[in-house]
């Protein structure tokens, strides 16, 4: 086992009376493809949104390469090297995929206010530095040639990929995946684990990802972590964890 970049123990969501997670433990090992699985409503999106810090659990704690996330403020999560993608496209179809993917850069941007209101020289050297990191993060996603094109015009799985070209722009070192699969077919998700792969080995990332499929999963993670009903029920190895019986019981009616 690899030392935990990312570890969550005890984490507990409350929304009113019901129990959106209980006691979760997570362990994501430094440099390792992670799934995270379980039936809808198993509280899969809602401990990454506590992760990304969008909810504050009631209970528990998280710890990204040794600093408290729950002390850390909303705003400087991206700051400290963690990027995601959500499940719904956030793309603004009328700018062109440059400048949707240079949006990303922004945790990151070093101008101040002075810089741009005054110092043109320096606001620019910032905003080719984040054209630059755009492009090679486009080129990281095999999106190159779609640089200039309106984001509105492109296929929903082509706009998946603009997404998280955006989500590495910044160099983060851990990327939090939301369902990446949703509506892409077998062929895009192959493409999306090349990427995927990739990125791991050339970026030195660290990938926690959601998918409701599977076989996309097996053939990239390191390890798994289920979830049911807001609890974790099993942790390990893809292999050991598709034969639990009781992952297999929380999927009864849906294909494992």
């Amino acid at each position: 086992m690899t030392p935990a970049l990312l570890r969550t123990a005890g984490l507990t969501v409350r929304f009113g009376g019901v129990a959106a997670l209980t006691d979760v433990a997570l362990d994501v090992g430094r440099g390792s493809v992670h799934g995270l699985i379980g039936p809808n409503g198993a509280g899969k999106t809602t401990l990454l949104n506590c992760i990304s810090r969008l909810v504050r659990p009631n209970a528990g704690s998280i710890a990204f390469d040794g600093v408290d996330l729950l002390q850390a403020p909303a705003h400087r999560i991206a700051g400290l090297g963690i990027a995601r993608t959500f499940q719904n496209l956030g793309l603004v179809g009328e700018l062109t995929v440059l400048e949707n993917v240079m949006a990303g850069t922004h945790p990151s941007h070093g101008a101040s206010l002075i810089d741009e209101l005054v110092l043109v020289h320096r606001r620019n050297r910032f905003e080719q530095a984040a054209r630059d990191a755009a492009l090679q993060a486009l080129a990281a996603t095999g999106l190159s040639q779609l640089a200039g094109h309106r984001a509105a015009d492109l296929p929903y799985g082509t706009r998946k990929g603009v997404e998280l070209a955006r989500a590495i722009v910044g160099n983060p070192q851990l990327l939090l995946l939301d369902e990446p699969t949703a509506g892409l077919n077998a062929q895009e998700m192959g493409r999306l684990r090349e990427i995927l792969q990739a990125l791991r080995q050339g970026r030195d990332l660290t990938i926690l990802v959601i998918s409701h499929h599977l076989e996309f999963l097996l053939g990239i993670v390191d390890s798994v972590t289920v979830l049911d009903l807001g609890r974790r029920i099993a942790f390990g190895e893809p292999s050991l964890v598709k034969n639990d019986p009781k992952v297999i019981a929380a999927y009864v009616g849906e294909e494992l």
